[in-house]
């Protein structure tokens, strides 16, 4: 599961500790309709951990415990939790606000027909996967009509008002690489995605989270069966900016597994590095235990969230040093955009 990992353990990345928590990152499970290749969970239809009813009853109260005001939703497929919305609802009573990492595709699911309707009765944030506006390279990431469905699926949020000024609901898509490169200028990107998405479908959003690929689960595997792992480790070692270390996502988030066990970020979670601490860190102790200023595993792989203009679940952290990376010859190399 963890076959990255030993390439992993060993860093030079600069030590970090917490800021104060503000957002709870819960992965319901790892079931999903999709088998993505880009995806660093590795989730996929046959894949069976799911939250127990139990952990989920308990997300509300270290809501309130720790005073969060951000529930952030993932999966797999968070949707096909049984409980995702009594669990939604019971977040939004508490005044919290809700994101649902959405993969457009769900929206048509047997059983799930009205799933757009929750979200924009509830005000939930959608943040939809969408790594590319032309159907080819969606295709080829994620399957055969994936991209028809995306993009029904945006038209299906923007007709109930996801994306529009003055509707209250938010709506933005992730972009993620097509192969062992980093992103390029996410301002300019979330231009490109505007024009074409609204000149061919009439679609809207609000903004483009552009996200690095991390060298682990699914991609990583790839990147080690292409004999390209070096390779994109080195990539991200030579972009490292030590300017995106202040706003990186594990400075006020914690990830919470299926099982309930705490991780710094969700890519640590997918590698096994829990929390620093006695044994194995659980949900349960955010009730009465304050995590501030705790210590953050970290490791190789967390060149990916600060490399360039760095990346993170809220996309780029700096509108600095952005830079495009192309595959010239046979090596990767770096050009800077003036």
């Amino acid at each position: 599961m963890h076959a990255t990992l030993p390439l992993l353990q060993h860093t030079q990345f600069p030590p970090l500790r917490r800021n104060a928590l503000e957002i709870l990152q819960v992965n319901l499970g790892y079931k999903c309709n999709m088998s993505c290749v880009h995806c660093h969970v590795n989730a996929g239809p046959s894949r069976t951990e799911m939250m127990e009813r139990s952990l989920i009853e308990l997300i509300p109260e270290v809501l309130i415990a720790r005073n969060l005001h951000t529930l952030d939703l993932t999966g797999g497929a968070p949707e096909l939790h049984e409980d995702f919305r009594w669990l939604v609802g019971e977040a939004r009573k508490q005044g919290c606000k809700v994101i649902d990492r959405c993969n457009l595709t769900i929206l048509f699911e047997p059983g799930q027909e009205d799933l757009a309707e929750f979200l924009a009765a509830n005000q939930v944030e959608v943040v939809a996967s969408l790594p590319c506006y032309s159907l080819e390279n969606v295709d080829k990431q994620r399957g055969k009509g994936a991209f028809d469905k995306s993009i029904l699926g945006l038209q299906k949020l923007n007709a109930l008002g996801y994306g529009k000024p003055g509707s209250g609901l938010t709506l933005n898509l992730v972009y993620n690489p097509q192969d062992a490169s980093l992103p390029p200028n996410q301002a300019t990107l979330q231009a490109d995605y505007q024009r074409e998405l609204f000149e061919h479908f009439g679609i809207v959003f609000d903004q483009l989270l552009a996200i690095a690929n991390m060298p682990i689960q699914r991609f990583g595997s790839m990147l080690i069966s292409k004999g390209k792992f070096n390779d994109y480790m080195c990539l991200l070692h030579e972009n490292f900016a030590a300017a995106n270390l202040e706003t990186v996502m594990c400075r006020n988030l914690v990830s919470v597994d299926w099982q309930g066990y705490l991780y710094d970020c969700d890519f640590n979670q997918q590698l096994g590095l829990p929390t620093p601490g006695q044994g194995r860190p659980h949900l349960k102790e955010l009730l009465h235990h304050d995590i501030r200023d705790q210590a953050i595993r970290v490791a190789d792989h967390c060149y990916g969230c600060t490399a360039g203009q760095g990346s993170s679940c809220g996309g780029a952290i700096s509108s600095k040093n952005n830079q495009l990376i192309t595959n010239h010859s046979s090596h990767l190399q770096m050009v800077t955009l003036k």
